[in-house]
C-alpha cells in the first residue's frame, strides 16, 4: 500500500519535495487559495502549526485553482501572498489539482484513494504518523473546530 509518505512531489518554490522526510510526524494536508471564502482560515492553519509542531505536527498547503479560479497565481504570488497576509511559515506544495483524472497531483491520489475527494478549496486531511489517512474535513470545518483537534490529537498519540 502507498502512504503518502512514499510520494515525492514539488514545493512551491519548484524544489523535490520527498515527503518521506515528514514520517513519524503527523500532517494536516489542506487545498488552499488565496480568492476564496474561506481564505481567513489561513490564520487558523498557522495558528495550530505553531501551537502543535513541537509534538510532531505539520501543516501542508496544497494550492489549488480547480474551485473557481480561486487561485490562478503563480508561486512566488501566491508565496507572497500567504505570508504578508497570513504569516505563513508552514510547508507549500506546487500547485495541482485535487480531484481524480489525469492531472491529478500524486499527493491527492493517494489522498483520495479512501473516497474523500475535495468538493471545494479548504477540505483538511488529517495524516497520521505511518502517512496513512486518519480522517477528511470538509471545507466549513474550521482549524480550531474541536473535532479537527481531536483527530489530531488522536494521531499525534498513536
Amino acid at each position: 500500500m502507498t502512504t503518502l509518505w512514499d510520494v515525492k512531489t514539488t514545493w512551491l518554490d519548484g524544489t523535490p519535495a520527498d515527503l518521506a522526510t515528514l514520517r513519524g510526524k503527523v500532517a494536516l494536508v489542506v487545498n488552499v487559495a488565496s480568492a476564496c471564502g474561506f481564505t481567513p482560515q489561513y490564520a487558523g492553519l498557522q495558528r495550530l502549526h505553531d501551537e502543535l509542531s513541537a509534538r510532531g505536527f505539520t501543516v501542508v498547503g496544497a494550492p489549488s485553482n480547480e474551485f473557481g479560479g480561486q487561485e490562478p497565481g503563480a508561486a512566488e504570488e501566491i508565496r507572497t501572498f500567504c505570508e504578508r497576509n497570513f504569516g505563513i511559515t508552514f510547508l507549500l506544495l506546487a500547485k495541482g489539482d485535487t480531484r481524480p483524472g489525469p492531472s491529478q497531483s500524486p499527493v491527492y491520489r493517494v489522498l483520495t484513494a479512501g473516497g474523500d475527494v475535495p468538493s471545494w478549496n479548504f477540505c483538511k486531511y488529517v495524516v497520521g504518523k505511518d502517512g496513512s489517512v486518519r480522517a477528511f474535513f470538509p471545507s466549513r470545518t474550521a482549524p480550531d473546530d474541536p473535532a479537527l483537534r481531536q483527530a489530531i490529537a488522536d494521531a499525534l498519540t498513536s
